[in-house]
């Protein structure tokens, strides 16, 4: 156990780079967005696209369940040692934000038990778009929202679509049965998020997770550096 960290919200500066060995430790990336946008899904692609390549695992977050690993574990994105899961009891923004303890035992466990690792994944669970993490957890964070949630959904902003590092708009392949403008959610989110990227993303295509995958790898690239 590791709970001796401490943090000051979404603000602070990242946790130490360097583990109590003095190695580095591991790039963490966080994933929020609202229930049912995708996020889960795109865990997965993203360990399929990735694990010939890194050493990676993945916590994931739920409520009262650990419906969300039992997914990544029945897809067999990872080998079962790679995917633990946080019961969070309450309110995702205090596993991911406000107390942070539980996760952060998981991503050190996690570390300790198989690794050395390159990536470690933390999936929030579903919220809404007041969603952001601690900067004492992770090192960057991934936004997705998905179509069919509205296509008014970047206008009305929130801290998770505006200042994430990477706003992911998924199930783009819905679009036309639900009404949803991409041209319009696009441009709405660049307007809400300046220079931060924004990728469209459809994981029905054999390559839908590629951008995100390429952002990740750029992410990877700078922190090793």
């Amino acid at each position: 156990m590791h709970l001796d960290h401490s943090h000051d919200g979404p603000a602070a500066v990242s946790a130490d780079a360097r583990r109590p060995d003095g190695t580095r430790r591991s790039l963490r990336i966080g994933l929020g967005g609202p229930v049912g946008s995708g996020k889960t899904a795109t865990v997965a692609a993203l360990c399929r696209a990735l694990r010939d390549e890194l050493s990676l695992a993945v916590v994931t977050n739920d409520i009262y369940t650990r419906e969300d690993a039992e997914f990544l574990l029945r897809e067999a994105v990872l080998p079962p040692e790679r995917i633990t899961a946080v019961e969070t009891g309450a309110c995702p923004h205090t596993a991911i934000r406000d107390d942070i303890s539980a996760n952060l035992e998981a991503v050190e466990d996690l570390e300790d038990e198989v690794g050395p690792l390159d990536l470690i994944l933390v999936e929030s669970g579903g919220d809404n778009l007041t969603a952001t993490f601690s900067r004492g957890l992770v090192d960057a964070q991934v936004f997705v929202i998905d179509v069919a949630g509205g296509d008014d959904i970047p206008r009305k902003g929130g801290p998770g679509v505006t200042t994430a590092d990477l706003l992911v708009i998924n199930k783009t392949d819905l679009a036309p049965y639900v009404g949803s403008d991409l041209a319009r959610m696009s441009a709405d989110a660049k307007a809400q998020r300046a220079e931060l990227p924004v990728v469209l993303q459809s994981l029905r295509s054999a390559d839908g997770v590629r951008e995100v995958a390429d952002w990740v790898r750029g992410q990877l690239t700078a922190w090793t550096a």
